[in-house]
């Protein structure tokens, strides 16, 4: 298999050193790296130039003419790109040197699958562990793993975040089914939306080693950044309620929006683009629960009998509660 790696880069001069040094040290060498700068002011494209010029692999350096923004330029950089598989490279992480190994070897092994992932070891500024994975950031744990592997990752996904496009490998053979990638709401970048095509076909896979060192830090285009606070049973009765409405009703919209990109697709069972709509009449209905107590009862227990409240927690109870009471 000829192997890619598509990296794209945004004034990446402070991390970019490391990441492509261990992109040079993988045990399975790459063909190509293909790299789509997005305008950088710094030393990036020097330091781009510079690698290329001592590793045997060709580098393919294409600067923008207007700034595209991380999703667009990811789907032009994959587009650019030649192999087999592609690995997708953010500028500021580490890769593990048997990443590419690994990674490759699944996708030969699988031949039903047309991506996979992997869990990744999160570090610091200077390259240090902070002890915690993605994985346990995004609390994608056993049991979610195993519901992965059952065929739920499309139900998975549907409630967050969960692929680290950092992470991901893909056959180039995919991209006449996720491209152009939308840019529909702030949430869908091209990694989301590759996974959840790829999901709703049973087509992506993942393995559950740390086969990348990602970096946190305040300069990232994209990534986890600050993990959300959860909402206490406490401060479900204390806070402000337009707070608990305005994000239900962001999330009804956004699943009204996914709906909308994927039900003229062909190749997704309907079955499963119907769970889009369940989740947006749930959080419609929350988001427009009247300012009574008691004029709320009838469609908060219509939501507790339909069992919809899963969709808002894995601890159903909490919003069920806050619902009746905030």
């Amino acid at each position: 298999m000829k192997v890619s790696v598509a990296m794209c880069t945004y004034n990446g001069s402070r991390y970019l050193p490391e990441q492509l040094e261990s992109i040079r040290r993988q045990t399975l060498p790459i063909h190509e790296l293909v790299v789509c700068d997005d305008r950088s002011q710094d030393t990036t494209i020097q330091l781009l130039e510079t690698f290329a010029a001592t590793v045997s692999f060709p580098v393919h350096i294409h600067v923008n003419p207007s700034n595209l923004g991380s999703t667009k330029n990811f789907e032009k950089c994959l587009n650019l790109c030649t192999g087999d598989v592609i690995f997708c490279c953010d500028q500021d992480d580490l890769w593990h040197e048997t990443k590419v190994a690994r990674q490759v070897a699944y996708l030969q092994q699988h031949p039903e699958m047309d991506a996979v992932f992997t869990n990744a070891q999160i570090i610091d500024d200077d390259s240090q562990p902070v002890g915690k994975t993605i994985w346990d950031e995004i609390e994608f744990d056993a049991d979610a793993q195993q519901r992965w592997s059952s065929g739920k990752a499309y139900d998975i996904l549907f409630g967050g975040y969960v692929v680290t496009g950092a992470t991901l490998a893909i056959r180039r053979s995919i991209l006449a089914r996720v491209a152009p990638f939308p840019v529909a709401y702030k949430e869908l970048i091209h990694d989301a939306w590759i996974a959840l095509v790829l999901s709703l076909q049973n087509k992506i896979g993942f393995i559950a080693d740390e086969l990348l060192f990602y970096r946190k830090h305040s300069t990232q285009q994209v990534g986890f950044g600050q993990k959300k606070e959860k909402v206490t049973l406490q401060s479900r009765f204390s806070r402000d309620r337009t707070l608990k409405l305005a994000p239900l009703r962001e999330k009804a919209e956004n699943f009204q929006t996914l709906h909308g990109l994927l039900q003229s697709r062909t190749d997704i069972p309907r079955e499963k683009l119907a769970q889009l709509i369940e989740r947006q009449k749930h959080f419609k209905v929350r988001a427009n629960l009247p300012q009574s107590r008691l004029s709320r009862l009838p469609k908060v227990f219509g939501e507790w009998i339909q069992g919809r409240y899963r969709y808002s927690s894995k601890d159903w109870w909490l919003p069920f509660l806050g619902d009746l009471f905030e």
